[in-house]
């Protein structure tokens, strides 16, 4: 149930953003937004501004046989 939600927020919030989509520019800051962790903490994105982006992205099929 959780994961259903989380999916729906989600897509209300991807959908919020495609809206807001059209008035940014190249070069323009991301425009601030929260989203609840698997922690059950509301991250911002303003929280890390000034800090070290740190991205971690993995496919688990990707260049694999399996």
């Amino acid at each position: 149930m959780k994961a259903i939600c989380l999916f729906v927020v989600l897509g209300l919030l991807l959908a919020c953003a495609a809206a807001r989509a059209a008035d940014l520019k190249p070069g323009d800051p991301a425009p601030d937004f929260a989203l609840v962790g698997s922690d059950g903490k509301t991250h911002r994105l303003s929280d890390y501004r000034g800090k070290q982006a740190v991205v971690l992205a993995w496919f688990p099929k990707a260049f694999t046989g399996g």
